[in-house]
């Protein structure tokens, strides 16, 4: 191309050779006038313009669009003609450098969706290309070693390419999943149930539930359920006896699991009462139908020969004077031994015995031992 000082270029506008069109640039732009380096300048741009382009197109296929690949590759192409130097060596050999550069740099610092050192970028690329020549040539995809080997690189350096590479373009969590006709997305496959997240409900409930309790029936459970201590162990720290321990939890864990299936808070029977006023007790008193007897407090094995005596006295005293009731109001707790005295009694009676004011946690004991068939409403 013969560059003058008119206003358009000659009529072989596009050559083939770019060398002896940069030679022919770079004179015209040293023996013109000032006021006509920008337009020469323009005329060997868009000279060169298709050169930019096949280099541009080297690169497609590699998930970027060819019109931003072309943008790129004119850019690089603008800044060699810039700083192109007739004196030291051939433009196109330049161009290509600059433009090829230009392109690499757009690919490392534009295309990865994921943050990756520039060593393991450009190793990713070489790893990519060895995997290419390898497959070709031994028939069959290469190890990991093979690809070190080729590069000079070592097994972790390779290793750490090939994990990167996963980065470039990862696949959407939207994705839709293959065979479901765009039915679900690749997100919803991942992950599994967090069975902790269905519990956190529960575990406020709870620890709002604990703040009700007396700070001993509190620190009996830290100990017992946090601490995993023994029921030995915590009798020994708080200077009671293990059957007391047991009661004690026993009835806090009974009194817990109402309150967390129950619309209201049920009342904690213990709450703020000395621990000496849970001891059993028996009372009997005359009514018009019979005999009442009223039962405080926890009955045990400790407490048991107590119960049968006052109950084997009223139930003698109620066979002339009419039925015989047992009052379970402020009974909060009752074992075997226990159970073992009440089956005596409403054996020995006559009429039946009811059972009146049972605990919801006492009757389902009560049930299990066939006697829920004496539980009547309170009169």
């Amino acid at each position: 191309m013969r560059y003058t000082d008119e206003a358009g270029p000659s009529s072989d506008s596009v050559l083939a050779d770019l060398d002896a069109a940069a030679l022919s640039y770079a004179t015209a732009l040293s023996d013109g006038p000032d006021g006509q380096r920008a337009l020469l300048r323009d005329r060997f741009v868009a000279e060169c313009l298709p050169f930019a382009g096949r280099m541009a197109r080297r690169y497609r296929g590699r998930g970027e669009p060819l019109d931003d690949l072309e943008q790129v590759a004119r850019m690089g192409l603008v800044k060699a003609i810039d700083r192109y130097d007739p004196e030291r060596g051939s433009f196109t050999a330049y161009a290509v450098m600059t433009i090829s550069g230009e392109l690499k740099r757009h690919f490392r610092d534009t295309t990865w969706a994921v943050h990756v050192p520039r060593r393991v970028q450009d190793l990713t690329l070489e790893v990519n290309r060895v995997r290419m020549d390898l497959t070709a040539s031994l028939s069959r995809p290469p190890a990991i070693a093979e690809i070190a080997d080729r590069l000079g690189a070592t097994v972790e350096d390779v290793t750490e390419a090939v994990v990167s590479s996963a980065g470039h373009s990862p696949i959407s969590l939207n994705a839709p999943t293959m065979g479901t006709d765009g039915a679900a997305e690749l997100g919803e496959l991942l992950g599994d149930v967090d069975r902790d997240l269905e519990a956190v409900d529960d575990s406020i409930t709870v620890a709002e539930l604990l703040l009700r309790l007396p700070a001993r029936e509190r620190t009996m459970l830290m100990m017992r359920f946090h601490g995993n201590h023994t029921q030995a162990d915590i009798a020994a720290e708080l200077g009671i006896s293990q059957m007391h321990v047991s009661r004690t939890l026993t009835r806090t864990l009974a009194w817990l699991r109402e309150a967390m299936i129950s619309d209201t808070i049920p009342r904690w029977h213990g709450a703020g009462v000395p621990s000496e006023s849970l001891a059993m007790r028996v009372s009997t008193c005359r009514t018009a139908d019979g005999i009442t007897v009223r039962i405080i407090g926890e009955v045990d094995r400790d407490s048991a020969d107590r119960l049968r005596a006052g109950l084997l006295h009223a139930v003698r005293a109620a066979a002339g004077l009419g039925r015989l009731t047992i009052d379970l109001t402020n009974m909060p707790l009752i074992d075997a031994a226990g159970l073992a005295v009440l089956t005596e009694a409403a054996e020995l009676a006559e009429p039946p015995l009811q059972l009146v004011g049972v605990q919801r946690y006492v009757a389902k004991v009560l049930a299990v031992a066939g006697l829920d068939s004496h539980v009547a409403d309170r009169p």
